[in-house]
């Protein structure tokens, strides 16, 4: 079967698709030792592809669901010698990578994959992708502070998209509520900031739910691998951007 070149490279995890053009483009490819300039060119699995000189990986893709513990770093190395994410994949033979972020003290739901195109796809400010998180808050929020969560609030960054907010419970011996958000964007520590903005700090946080993958009975530090039939469901919620 063949595919166009710069959808092999971009499903290798070298750069996005528009940016894998422009690779081409630049005379940085070549396939079977020869540089390939045409966006039109496609290229089978026996094809010896490079770019800048190095062999690209085109290993079997795996798809992985994994219910991330507070304590670990969404990254593949970290300078300061804390667990990694990967470091609950060492079994796995493929050298997977997260998609997304969860920030070291948030818990929950995270996808890890060695699917390029796919990664970015998901991670794309473009699609707006449901994240629902589970948030833990110090007081408690009444309906006017929810409403404004709805809205969107005003951050240093710029004012976030609406959002989905409701109370779960009440715990008055501690002073704190448990609220469920549900964004659709993906900036650093969003739900942290937004809750500190309308003055309920999060004293936890979990994500519960990425678009339709949900953690199900995965503990923390278990995960599991995407049947067949959820990841054919994630590519054709993101067709329409493949092409």
């Amino acid at each position: 079967m063949e595919e166009r070149l710069q959808k092999v490279l971009a499903a290798a995890g070298i750069a996005s698709r528009r940016k894998c053009e422009d690779l081409i483009l630049q005379g940085r490819v070549k396939v079977n030792h020869q540089t390939i300039t045409q966006l039109g060119h496609k290229v089978s699995d026996s094809d010896h592809i490079e770019v800048d000189g190095k062999p690209i990986s085109r290993e079997k893709f795996v798809y992985f669901l994994f219910h991330k513990p507070t304590g670990v770093i969404t990254s593949l190395n970290d300078p300061q010698g804390r667990k990694i994410v990967t470091d609950f994949f060492k079994e796995v033979k493929q050298r997977v990578y997260p998609v997304g972020r969860l920030d070291y003290d948030t818990s929950g739901l995270l996808l890890l994959m060695n699917d390029g195109e796919l990664a970015n796809q998901i991670a794309h400010p473009r699609f707006e992708i449901d994240k629902v998180y589970i948030a833990t808050v110090k007081g408690y929020p009444s309906e006017k502070t929810l409403e404004r969560l709805r809205k969107g609030i005003i951050l240093e960054d710029g004012p976030t998209a609406p959002a989905e907010a409701k109370l779960l419970e009440m715990d008055e011996k501690k002073g704190q509520a448990v609220i469920e958000l549900t964004i659709h964007e993906g900036r650093n520590r969003q739900v942290r900031r937004m809750c500190q903005t309308v003055g309920h700090p999060v004293i936890k946080l979990k994500r519960v739910r990425l678009g339709f993958l949900t953690l199900g009975e995965l503990k923390m530090g278990e995960y599991r691998p995407l049947t067949a039939k959820e990841v054919q469901q994630l590519k054709s919620m993101f067709a329409s951007g493949m092409e």
